[in-house]
């Protein structure tokens, strides 16, 4: 993937890591018999079964393959077996990043103001993106946003008192555990990181307002993309304050997660409530399996919307460039494409704002970054605020909502967000507003 292949996190270059066969390579299967079947096969090709990752459906599985077997022989003959109707392999992810940073001038703007029931820096409700995005056309008709929205990232913190209102329980796939706070992958049991604090870059696309604790603890490796998802649920909640966020972590503070558990993500998500997927990465690599998890959330009603990437090129990338999804690019405050984005239709739908975006960090304290993986929340909120005029939107009439931008090139796809012009168009084809 290279949380934005670049997964972003701030300026996220999510690539995928292919690295070589392991003695037992994990393996994504298909199994149209389901699990009894794929278990007797395995006995007689000596592969394991060691996990389901489509929930309630039973037909994806992933399965560890022989010891003394190259992987894409055994997938050749795992393809041949009766039942078997997809295979492939279980790519590892690692997020990469690389963003010159000066932190925007909204992060020192600390005057407390109320925000739907919550208090908020300014420079957080009162940024720049704001007003480009026209977020006011929505709060002056009052729509605040009705939708579930899962945050397929690395966590969030449960605790941070602008999200903790809004938040559900959500689920850790890397613990394999109920709750999905970023927490739990820090070692120290207490970061003091507001208390002094000051913006300080903690990684190659975050200036965090954190204290010399927290930037040195938050600048090593292990933490490379610790905050990602507090810091896109926090854009979410910017959008559309009455939306609940559905935390599911997929991918480790250091950045690496892999193919198998973002599938796991998107089928948990869609079978537990969620309306919406904000899903900021992307894999530069086509993969069946994800084509057919989205293909089956959007048959479900879900929305799914994900960045393009942050390699600076005209390149397709995924699941921005699936047909069920819709692929969000990285816009600087003059309205003009990012240096760092993806560009291009597709896998480009349109794009947002991604330059010095200021939202929640952990630890009660906020930040600011860069990349295709910030400009994505905006839009998969913008759609739980058509939700709030109708519930009926679904991937195709949202697609066609946010279609009304504001036109800037064919590299952007339809243009750069506008929110009133997406609700106009929502509220003329619902007749609802």
């Amino acid at each position: 993937m290279k949380r934005c292949t670049t997964i972003f996190f701030g300026l996220l270059l999510v690539a995928v890591v292919r690295v070589p066969a392991a003695a037992q390579s994990p393996v994504i299967v298909r199994d149209s018999l389901g699990v009894v079947a794929l278990k007797s096969t395995c006995l007689l090709l000596g592969c394991n079964v060691t996990q389901q990752l489509d929930g309630s459906i039973g037909n994806v599985f992933l399965v560890t393959s022989p010891a003394n077997i190259p992987r894409e022989a055994f997938l050749q003959t795992l393809l041949g077996q009766i039942g078997i109707v997809d295979a492939e392999p279980d790519l590892p992810v690692r997020l990469t990043q690389s963003q010159p940073l000066t932190a925007p001038s909204g992060l020192w703007d600390t005057t407390p103001v109320s925000y739907y029931g919550t208090t908020v820096w300014n420079g957080y409700a009162s940024q720049p993106a704001v007003q480009i995005i026209n977020l006011q056309a929505a709060q002056s008709l009052g729509v605040t946003g009705n939708a579930v929205v899962a945050v397929i990232d690395t966590g969030v913190d449960p605790t941070h008192p602008v999200l903790q209102g809004v938040l559900l329980p959500g689920h850790d796939l890397t613990r394999n555990q109920d709750g999905a706070s970023e927490l739990a992958d820090v070692n120290q049991s207490t970061m003091a990181v507001v208390n002094d604090a000051a913006p300080a870059q903690v990684n190659q696309s975050t200036m965090a307002v954190v204290n010399q604790q927290g930037s040195s603890t938050f600048s090593q490796s292990q933490y490379a993309d610790f905050g990602h998802g507090t810091m896109v649920a926090g854009v979410i909640h910017l959008v559309a304050p009455s939306a609940q966020i559905m935390p599911i972590k997929a991918f480790r503070a250091d950045g690496t997660g892999t193919l198998s558990d973002v599938l796991r993500a998107i089928y948990y998500a869609t079978q537990n409530g969620a309306q919406i997927l904000n899903m900021s990465f992307s894999f530069s690599s086509y993969s069946r399996e994800l084509a057919n998890a989205t293909g089956y959330a959007a048959r479900k009603g879900v929305v799914c919307v994900a960045s393009v990437g942050n390699n600076g090129q005209n390149m397709m990338v995924y699941p921005a460039g699936l047909g069920s999804v819709i692929g969000v690019a990285s816009t600087a405050n003059d309205d003009t494409l990012s240096s760092f984005s993806n560009y291009g239709q597709p896998p480009v739908w349109l794009g947002a704002p991604g330059e010095g975006i200021i939202t929640t960090y952990p630890y009660g304290t906020y930040a600011a970054g860069w990349g295709t993986s910030f400009s994505t929340p905006f839009v998969a909120g913008t759609i739980a605020l058509l939700r709030g005029v109708d519930t009926s939107v679904n991937q195709t009439s949202a697609a066609q909502a946010v279609s009304n931008a504001v036109y800037v090139s064919p590299a952007l796809g339809y243009g750069r967000l506008d929110i009133g012009q997406a609700i106009a168009a929502w509220c003329s084809t619902t007749h609802k507003c």
